[in-house]
């Protein structure tokens, strides 16, 4: 993992994405954000057992998915399993070395 900081997230209205094998992350601050710091290991991990390319494509897939059912792009994304499972879990430190392969799918709706 390596975290670097990226003016152009200041443009968009996320704090942090995981783009294996990095976390780009908006503010030098949040590098110390431990709860942003772990969602985004969690995606790099997400990331790493679907071998990259596969998570992308499923992401989006699923992003589309329910933007379609929903109309609503926010919400759509607040549905992708990678996103539930991250977001349920970011808090939960010490989640990744208890975590179990394909976790995710547990998030699947």
């Amino acid at each position: 993992m390596i975290i670097v900081c990226q003016k152009p997230l200041k443009r968009l209205k996320i704090n942090g994405i995981a783009l294996f094998p990095f976390i780009f992350i908006r503010k030098p601050e949040d590098k110390e954000n431990k709860v942003l710091i772990n969602h985004e290991k969690i995606h790099l991990r997400q990331q790493l057992e679907m071998l990259v390319i596969f998570f992308y494509i499923f992401y989006v897939i699923e992003y589309y998915y329910w933007f379609f059912r929903l109309k609503d792009s926010y919400m759509a994304y607040k549905r992708i399993s990678f996103e539930r499972e991250a977001y349920a879990r970011e808090k939960d430190l010490g989640y990744l070395k208890k975590r179990k392969l394909w976790s995710f799918l547990k998030y699947l709706k």
